[in-house]
């Protein structure tokens, strides 16, 4: 192995590490969540009976799913939620995809944005452990997924509720 593999492989190492210490979840977890991901957007992909014209987005945090975005049909809806049950790994869904055209640019921009402000509301807080609460924002539906305390997640819905553009707040929380 040639000096700078090695020095890749160390550097990948010791951000992995630190990903482990801030994350609930573990390496394991984290690594299962993100193939989780991979395959169930493939699926989606790659079915026929989902139009190119949906709009759907996948999360998964410790093998709970959460889907948004938006479809033409209830038909949809429940189909891409079959393809993604099949997949391994796979706990629980919340299938959070709404009935209506895809949103626009402008809108995911914001979005985004309501996502950042958000997520900075919660990593600054002392009572929530931020680095343990994944932020989806969609159409202005704030989503909050993660391995929280009860008091936590109270408070996390709390302060999402508070930032401006929030429309709606969504917990798919998991215990711990």
């Amino acid at each position: 192995m040639n000096i700078s593999k090695l020095i890749v492989l160390a550097v990948t190492i010791t951000l992995l590490q630190g990903c482990v210490v801030s994350d609930r979840r573990t390496l394991g977890s984290q690594i299962d969540d993100n193939s989780i991901v991979i395959r169930a957007r493939r699926a989606i992909g790659t079915a026929e009976m989902i139009p190119d014209s949906s709009n759907i987005g996948v999360t998964s945090y410790n093998g709970i799913v959460l889907l948004t975005g938006q479809v033409n049909s209830n038909s949809i809806k429940q189909q891409a939620e079959l393809l993604v049950k099949d997949t391994p790994g796979v706990r629980d869904i919340h299938n959070q995809i709404r009935l209506g055209n895809s949103t626009s640019l402008s809108t995911r921009t914001r979005d985004s944005w309501i996502t950042t402000k958000v997520k900075s509301q919660l990593l600054k807080d002392d009572d929530v452990s931020g680095l343990n609460i994944t932020v989806v924002t969609e159409n202005a539906e704030v989503f909050l997924m993660g391995l929280v305390s009860g008091a936590e997640a109270d408070k996390a819905v709390d302060i999402a509720r508070n930032v401006e553009g929030v429309a709606r707040v969504v917990k798919a929380f998991e215990r711990r």
